[in-house]
């Protein structure tokens, strides 16, 4: 039955855009600062974990320091055990504290140990561990370097950490000084429970309902009052948490500086001679180096201040972030985008759950290592502070400095004047050389062996065919590794070669150009098979009656070739020129298999030296920005050589 037009279902009025749009703006507001607090509160609570974490370190390193260097000078157990029951009794955290030299236990503050005995078989670990720590002082000793931990400190267990410190005599290592240490509970920060965010998110609410949003624009006031709403809220719960954090970080300074003092006072009333110098000599980091933030008598040094800033800079940094996201998750809802993807979804729940594994799968294998190591670049991770906390190897864009910065190519020794080879720009110019020449030789080569076999009765075509793919289809390590041997000086058969017609033998890695022509060699013998398949293919899907009809007006083999053949091959030979000059620019495998980069690391091209930086270095956030700025050399190349040349357009 039809509808009449007084029909109560028929005059029922449909919500206009806009009222779906503010319904949308609501919801988003909401969703938006939820998302704010969240990542916040979670970015605050991680950062508080980590500083927790590193006070109780830092608190169980300096008391077992101190204790070590009450023990210098006192040698017999009874001694030994008399100044550590004054530690235990003066310091109500420590649950044990004992000494180990060689394969005796000297002393301990726990009865149950029975000291001084000597080691059961039980207790190797002691033994060895007492040795690894005499062992690396000993390294950095005599290397006049640290590179060796010579503090260990053991995950916390049952809230007490252990801590394994150098226990000297007369300045020569006789053994170690172990503590278990309770340290003191820190204080969670006082968020008021859930009231605060849980008011902004129904703040929220009810100002996204009392928007009146224009679907006709793109912005207009309600979206601006959207804004202002969602910053305002982010930027009242992220002071208090900032509040809340530099409470902590105080009271974890001023907890540090007691114990300080307390120490002092404990060696001092055992008759110890205090550390030299006003630098805590007990407040160290693992590899016994001091951290500079107190001084002996427990005062609190301007690096403590500076840490501290540091600290609430690197929150303040991650917030702007977290309110960056924020502002993304409302503009994707006040602008529409929410409505049309849900829609989507429902309209294609069954595609979009058939390519949902593929889509996490990335986001698991490509996305976050992608992404991690773009967050490492903005460190300083090495070999020596990678178990640190994020927070404390942060140092924003000076990896990127240091490398763009870094303007001397050429260098004045007691030699004379040379070439630096391990500077960034000279490294960027030999792989835009590398680069350039390779993708000449494989586009060149691959051209013309593709207009040979695309010849008209070309005998013999299928069994070339199969010989000169054959480069290509070879594993290129292997390949790479052929080549290596084939420029031996003494053994390689290019040399023998060279000797039957009386010329020299060539030391083709002890040359910069020579090194460089066996990479190229290498690469182009590699590369034109690819192009040549790629232009092959284009060259037979050019219409024969074009040629035929070219040469009935008289136009000759080369006239058909610029006008014919090279505009109508330009869709397919931009994208397989870009895609070969993106590989060749991070060939990696023939650079390091064949030539190493030498001689002295100037043939080396950017990727192989991000990875030497990386894994022979050990400089991994100075790797890792140099693999971001080869990332973004190439982005920009893509983009403009597509928009330059028009490569995704059909003619």
């Amino acid at each position: 039955m039809a509808l009449s037009a007084t029909s109560p279902i028929a005059a029922a009025p449909r919500p206009s855009a806009g009222s779906r749009l503010a319904r949308s703006a609501a919801v988003g507001l909401g969703v938006a600062l939820a998302v704010v607090m969240l990542l916040a509160g979670w970015l605050q609570a991680g950062v508080g974990r980590d500083l927790d974490a590193a006070h109780q370190q830092r608190e169980a390193v300096l008391v077992a320091n101190a204790i070590a260097g009450s023990l210098d000078g006192a040698t017999e157990s009874a001694a030994l055990g008399q100044r550590l029951a004054v530690w235990a009794s003066e310091l109500r955290s420590i649950e044990r504290a004992r000494v180990v030299a060689g394969r005796e236990l000297l002393a301990s503050t726990d009865a149950r140990d029975e000291a001084p005995r000597n080691l059961q078989r039980d207790e190797k670990a002691l033994f060895d561990l007492a040795a690894a720590l005499r062992a690396a002082a000993e390294t950095n000793a005599g290397e006049g370097a640290v590179r060796k931990k010579t503090i260990q400190v053991d995950a916390p267990r049952g809230g007490v950490v252990t801590v394994s410190v150098p226990y000297r005599v007369g300045g020569a290592i006789e053994g170690m000084v172990q503590v278990d240490l309770r340290p003191a509970a820190s204080q969670a920060p006082e968020a008021g429970g859930w009231l605060l965010p849980l008011g902004l998110v129904a703040a929220a609410f009810a100002i996204g309902v009392l928007l009146r949003i224009d679907a006709s624009r793109r912005f207009d006031v309600g979206r601006a009052l959207a804004l202002v709403a969602l910053v305002a809220g982010a930027v009242t719960f992220q002071q208090v948490r900032l509040g809340q954090m530099e409470a902590r970080i105080d009271a974890s300074a001023s907890a540090m500086s007691t114990l300080q003092s307390t120490a002092a006072g404990i060696v001092q009333r055992i008759g110890a001679a205090l550390p030299a110098g006003d630098v805590s000599a007990w407040d160290t980091d693992a590899y016994g180096r001091p951290l500079g933030l107190l001084a002996g008598d427990g005062r609190l040094l301007a690096q403590a201040d500076a840490a501290r800033d540091s600290h609430i800079g690197f929150l303040v940094d991650g917030f702007w972030v977290v309110d960056a996201i924020g502002v993304l998750v409302l503009l994707f809802f006040v602008q529409g985008f929410a409505a049309r993807t849900a829609a989507a979804l429902r309209e294609h729940a069954v595609a979009y759950a058939y390519v949902a594994p593929a889509m996490i799968g990335m986001l698991l294998l490509v996305f976050f290592p992608f992404f991690y190591g773009i967050a490492l670049a903005f460190t300083d991770t090495t070999l020596f502070n990678e178990q640190t906390p994020f927070r404390e190897r942060w140092i924003g864009l000076g990896n990127f400095f240091a490398i763009l910065g870094d303007f001397d190519i050429v260098k004045t020794t007691a030699e004379g004047t040379v070439v630096n080879y391990q500077n960034f720009y000279w490294t960027l110019m030999m792989t835009v050389i590398w680069t350039v020449t390779n993708v000449t030789v494989g586009v060149t080569f691959g051209f013309l062996l593709a207009l040979a076999l695309n010849t008209e009765g070309f005998k013999g075509k299928t069994i070339y065919r199969v010989l000169l793919i054959l480069p290509w289809a070879i594993p290129n390590y292997i390949t790479a590794l052929i080549w290596r041997g084939m420029f031996h000086p003494q053994f390689g058969v290019i040399n023998q070669f060279l000797q039957m017609f009386g010329f020299e033998p060539v030391r083709w890695f002890d040359g910069v150009f020579s090194s460089f022509m066996t990479g190229l060699i290498t690469n182009g013998w590699l590369s034109f098979p690819f192009m040549m398949v790629v232009i092959l293919g284009a060259l037979q899907s050019i219409p024969k009656d074009m040629y035929e009809a070219a040469e009935v007006e008289g136009a000759s083999r080369w006239q058909q070739l610029r006008s014919i053949t090279l505009p109508l091959l330009r869709p397919t030979l931009v994208p397989a020129i870009v895609l070969s000059v993106v590989w060749t620019f991070n060939m990696f495998n023939i650079i390091f298999l064949v030539s190493g980069g030498e001689p002295g690391g100037a043939n080396e091209i950017l990727i192989t030296k991000a990875y030497k930086l990386a894994f022979e270095q050990y400089q991994y956030a100075y790797a890792a920005a140099y693999s971001t700025v080869i990332f973004v050399i190439l982005l920009v190349y893509g983009y403009f050589q597509t928009r330059i040349t028009r490569a995704t357009e059909s003619y």
